[in-house]
């Protein structure tokens, strides 16, 4: 189970898909979040939360976290 980190609510990733960390917020984040769900690569992990942050993959999938980037940086950083 150490490849994965905690998007918090029982969610996981894999740390070594991990593209980017994103914060949430600007015009181009929004954008990007339109366009992934009009993909159908939008995966909502907040559980109704307020999203902090953004987790792409490399495979185009977009995590929605209401973790802050910060902590999910210490995560993948994390080996324990």
């Amino acid at each position: 189970m150490s490849d994965f980190i905690s998007l918090g609510f029982d969610n996981f990733v894999d740390r070594k898909r991990i593209v980017a960390v994103l914060k949430p917020g600007s015009s181009p984040m929004r954008k990007l979040k339109e366009l992934k769900k009009k993909e159908g690569l939008l995966v909502d992990a907040t559980s109704g939360k307020p999203t902090r942050s953004f987790i792409l993959l490399d495979n185009g999938v977009l995590f929605l976290s209401s973790h802050l980037p910060e902590t999910i940086i210490e995560r993948i950083g994390n080996e324990n």
